[in-house]
């Protein structure tokens, strides 16, 4: 991985702020974009700009190609058998939304998730509960966040309809045993559902090898255009599935009285679509593909390394999650005692141009239950660099000295 070659393609990166450079370590948040995608974007909205799948017009057309170029790209990006099992929406949350609205869930019948999911995979089953009579467990992690299978495997049955659960977690890095879940889940009747939002970013993700039955994940974290999201979901589920949205482009015809629906993946696009999304969409997923999952990954993993070391010599820091950065990939949530998160953040932006998030990480339901207000959460990607990470340490370290 040539990180000097990945670097020049981030203008962001490129540029200071008072004199100083940016440290840009809120990639779990929203990833920084490389000019292979804005350049995509500008190419849609100044060269091309029609409409796609409507018109048969040469502008038109080439959009209508290039959107399903683009599907065919995220078949690709998580090794999906069939391009019409891809589904673009806005966002994860849009993605588990659709399952949720769609899967035939009734009173009494459960759906587990971990206890330390995002509001995304928690706020659509809470509703449900509240609809429908489904039960939703919040299934308890070991003490270090990380997941038991024995107690897992004791606790399922028939009448747990759905698994959903976060790939990867945005409160601290860590990766569920996703084949082994859903091997036993699959064993006991049950779909699963994961939440990408924090995998598919930084890890290769085989949908094929996984057997999982939907995948959801947002493209902001992946350098691309906010406001994308793709679902992917087993052709024969989404088949089966009702529509969600209905109107323009997710019909074949209509009468005054009558309808027929299109079959997936129009059948869950209602409307004008994102084309310069999914065609900058496209361009970010080619670009990881490019440098390489396990090259991202492992590259993550090297600088947490430091981070971690750097974060057990300061007093009163307590890291979130596990404490081996091999399990945390590259999120790194600390508190450190005497100093809220909201203050650790804002005097690293101001000092040293260090930009990490602080607070809850929509991730509200884990903290309340241990009466905590947050964490500050250094997230890394592909583009930064062992300079930043030994700076970050360092300056943090004396933020915790001054002030803590």
């Amino acid at each position: 991985m040539d990180l000097r070659k990945i670097r020049r393609d981030f203008p962001t990166l490129n540029r200071e702020v008072g004199g100083k450079p940016i440290v840009y370590m809120d990639s779990a948040c929203m990833s920084l974009k490389p000019r292979q995608v804005t350049d995509a974007l500008v190419d849609y909205y100044t060269r091309l700009g029609a409409c796609g799948g409507r018109s048969v017009h040469k502008l038109a057309t080439e959009v209508s190609i290039k959107y399903e170029e683009g599907r065919e790209r995220h078949r690709r990006f998580v090794n999906a058998n069939d391009h019409r099992e891809i589904v673009f929406t806005r966002n994860t949350t849009e993605s588990i939304n659709l399952v949720s609205q769609c899967l035939d869930l009734g009173k009494g019948d459960i759906v587990l998730t971990t206890d330390r999911e995002h509001n995304s995979n928690l706020v659509p089953w809470l509703r449900l509960r509240d609809t429908k009579g489904i039960v939703h467990v919040p299934f308890k992690s070991n003490e270090d966040n990380t997941f038991c299978l024995d107690k897992f495997s004791e606790f399922m049955s028939r009448k747990v309809k759905l698994v959903s659960m976060a790939h990867t977690g945005n409160l601290d890095g860590y990766t569920i045993p996703a084949a082994e879940i859903i091997k036993i889940a699959h064993d006991h009747g049950a779909l699963v559902m994961l939440d990408g939002a924090q995998s598919a970013p930084h890890q290769h993700v085989d949908v094929k090898k996984l057997d999982v039955d939907f995948f959801a994940y947002s493209v902001h974290k992946m350098l691309g255009p906010t406001g994308m999201g793709v679902l992917y979901g087993k052709y024969q589920l989404l088949e089966s599935f009702p529509p969600y949205l209905v109107g323009g482009d997710t019909v074949e015809t209509t009468r005054y009285d009558s309808y027929k629906m299109l079959k997936p993946p129009a059948k869950f696009e209602a409307g004008l679509q994102d084309y310069g999304g999914v065609i900058g969409s496209a361009a970010a997923a080619e670009y990881l593909m490019n440098v390489g999952q396990e090259n991202v990954h492992a590259h993550e993993v090297r600088l947490s390394q430091i981070i971690t070391k750097g974060l057990s010599e300061i007093e009163g820091c307590q890291i979130i999650g596990p404490p081996s950065a091999e399990l945390r990939g590259g999120i790194n949530s600390f508190v450190i005692k005497g100093l809220e998160p909201h203050d650790i953040a804002m005097i690293l932006d101001e000092v040293a141009n260090i930009m990490i998030r602080s607070g809850m990480h929509c991730v509200h339901s884990w903290f309340n239950a241990r009466k905590m207000r947050g964490s500050a959460r250094a997230s890394l990607y592909l583009y930064n660099t062992e300079d930043e990470c030994r700076l970050f340490v360092d300056t943090l370290k004396d933020v915790a000295k001054s002030f803590a």
